[in-house]
């Protein structure tokens, strides 16, 4: 019964939709643009004081260039702000945008993005979760399975005398709250991001087809991995699939960027 509720909630939460994402799917977002940047900007300016800054200048402007590139394809609304990006001394494979206007690579992406182009792709997939919204339809979720679990909480109060069983009635709701609304959506969001992160380097003169030779340095130099239905992402073979698939329309897109002069020259 009280997974009912649960379930119940968050489905009225998201016949409620009030937003589009670009690739057209109906978003839940509760949190505006405003407090989204304030976040992003607060979280950044931590990371450059409690993480190291690379001292390698070349590694800097290499990245600089392919980000600038890819911004300089942004909406107007979005190419305005002031974005600001930064290598981060750390071995990890990896790269993050957050609202506001901040980008931030590891060093160790450099060593699995073997190109520009595959560079490209992760910074395209990262500003497109930020245009996409992702981080506020996130923020809008947790808030309604908080709210949601604090009223089935209320509910099974006056329902349940034992203690014991109670805590394990929340924790089982809670377990199963997350692997079948959040998990899924943050799955979503990443193949949303896969697709539009390609027509956004695409439109920036790189090459597209790179991506998936990305995806595949991504899974080479993965130690490990979780069963998908555990996971945010998708496997890289699915990722794989659904790029190829619509690859023609990134080259297309490649393709009309490149008759307009637009090609890209970051080292």
């Amino acid at each position: 019964m009280f997974r009912k509720i649960l379930l119940s909630f968050i489905a009225a939460a998201l016949l409620s939709s009030c937003a589009t994402s670009p690739m057209g799917r109906k978003q839940f977002i509760l949190i505006g643009d405003a407090e989204m940047n304030q976040m992003g900007v607060t979280s950044f300016q931590k990371m450059k004081t409690s993480s190291k800054i690379s001292t390698n200048q070349q590694a800097q402007r290499y990245v600089q260039c392919v980000s600038q590139a890819i911004i300089n394809e942004l909406p107007d609304s979005w190419k305005q702000q002031a974005w600001e990006t930064v290598v981060f001394e750390d071995n990890s494979a990896n790269a993050f945008a957050l609202p506001g206007g901040k980008i931030g690579v590891h060093t160790g992406l450099l060593n699995v993005a073997k190109n520009q182009d595959q560079l490209a792709t992760v910074i395209g997939h990262e500003v497109a979760h930020v245009l996409s919204r992702h981080g506020a339809e996130r923020v809008s979720q947790q808030i309604g399975l908080e709210l949601a679990l604090q009223t089935t909480d209320a509910i099974s109060r006056n329902k349940m005398d034992n203690q014991g069983n109670q805590k394990a009635l929340m924790s089982a709701l809670g377990l199963g709250a997350q692997l079948g609304v959040l998990l899924p959506f943050s799955r979503t969001h990443e193949s949303e991001a896969d697709l539009f992160g390609i027509d956004l380097m695409a439109k920036a003169g790189f090459d597209p087809r790179q991506s998936v030779n990305l995806w595949k340095n991504m899974a080479a130099a993965s130690s490990s991995r979780v069963p998908q239905f555990m996971s945010t992402h998708p496997n890289p073979e699915k990722r794989i699939e659904k790029l190829s698939a619509y690859m023609p329309n990134a080259l297309q897109l490649q393709q009309q960027a490149l008759q307009q002069g637009k090609r890209p020259r970051c080292q």
